[in-house]
């Protein structure tokens, strides 16, 4: 199945009410930055994240008979899924690997369903929810290569192009590719000649791995500021992959570093407490990685955050991500 506009827009109609309209806001970092910057605030939604538009876009189309469903997640597609499955009343099974947040953890148990925990990585996440598949008889929800996914992620960049056609780039983080496939879809559909980059750390990118091999590969997954970007695409990924090379102009990779200071920016200059990985289109511009526009937008992707962590970032303290140290500083306008 290949996504294109006409499925966004059916995606749209699945959701309203219930996941679309999310605040569209200025920054005030953007005469810093050479440009109008806004931001798409899919910290708004119900459950917290973007992933709740791919979730229920993905449920609405469950064989009626389905007992259940289940998933792997680096968390906020899990909470979706959790979400989702909470709203029509069917057992969910969430698959994450150790590296994911004791937070995230929590809001997907409070949700009401099951988690499993398995290995380090999301490869190893999804061997158990297969298995689920398998054995249990449970529907798989993908959290990025499914083009009913994809479809319901596409509906942001619809939103954000109707409310301010002006704008001419979009700063689309990058993981396994849902959100930037289906942003992409409905942008270039919208305007062919918009600029469309997708961000993310420089540390276990698969997604920008895999477009510069040309081909889906392994990445080894590592503990990040934006730990919501972590995770493979899938060797045998079939929609994301394709679609994130075909469409995004460039791939720009940004430090842990420089992740921190964007996360100290966006909390000290616009008052948004959100996840690093929102802060990954802000960190590029700030280091210098992306050249302005006019009329840029990038999408706040979730705030399911761990609060211990980004309290020590917003007050300038150290945070220790497995083997390395990200060394803190006081925010300096």
């Amino acid at each position: 199945m290949m996504v294109v506009l006409a499925d966004v827009e059916a995606a749209a109609q699945v959701i309203a009410g219930q996941a679309d309209a999310t605040p569209l806001v200025p920054s005030m970092l953007g005469p810093r930055l050479g440009g109008d910057l806004w931001l798409k605030l899919e910290i708004c939604q119900p459950m917290g994240a973007f992933k709740l538009r791919g979730a229920l876009n993905a449920l609405a189309h469950l064989p009626e008979a389905a007992a259940g469903v289940t998933c792997c997640s680096t968390g906020n597609h899990g909470r979706a899924v959790a979400y989702g499955a909470k709203l029509r009343q069917i057992r969910a099974v969430i698959c994450m690997s150790e590296l994911v947040p004791q937070a995230k953890v929590d809001g997907i148990r409070a949700l009401g369903a099951e988690v499993r925990i398995k290995g380090r990585s999301q490869d190893e996440a999804q061997l158990e929810a297969t298995r689920l598949v398998q054995d249990e008889g449970l529907i798989d929800i993908p959290p990025f290569d499914d083009p009913h996914v994809i479809a319901g992620q596409g509906t942001i960049a619809c939103e954000m192009l109707r409310a301010r056609p002006d704008l001419d780039t979009l700063l689309i983080p990058l993981s396994g590719g849902g959100l930037a496939a289906g942003m992409a879809v409905a942008a270039r559909a919208l305007n062919p000649d918009i600029r469309l980059i997708g961000i993310s750390m420089d540390r276990g990118a698969a997604m920008a791995a895999s477009i510069k091999a040309g081909h889906p590969v392994a990445a080894r997954e590592v503990a990040s500021l934006a730990d919501s970007l972590g995770g493979g695409i899938g060797l045998e990924n079939k929609h994301s992959f394709a679609l994130c090379r075909d469409l995004l102009d460039t791939v720009v990779l940004v430090s842990e570093n420089e992740i921190y200071a964007a996360m100290q920016a966006l909390y000290y200059e616009d008052r948004l407490i959100a996840e690093g990985a929102c802060a990954v289109g802000i960190a590029a511009l700030m280091a210098g990685k992306i050249a302005p526009s006019a009329q840029m937008g990038t999408v706040l992707t979730g705030r399911n955050l761990d609060m211990e962590q980004f309290t020590r970032v917003i007050t300038g303290q150290d945070v220790r991500l497995d083997e390395i140290t990200v060394k803190g500083a006081p925010y300096a306008p």
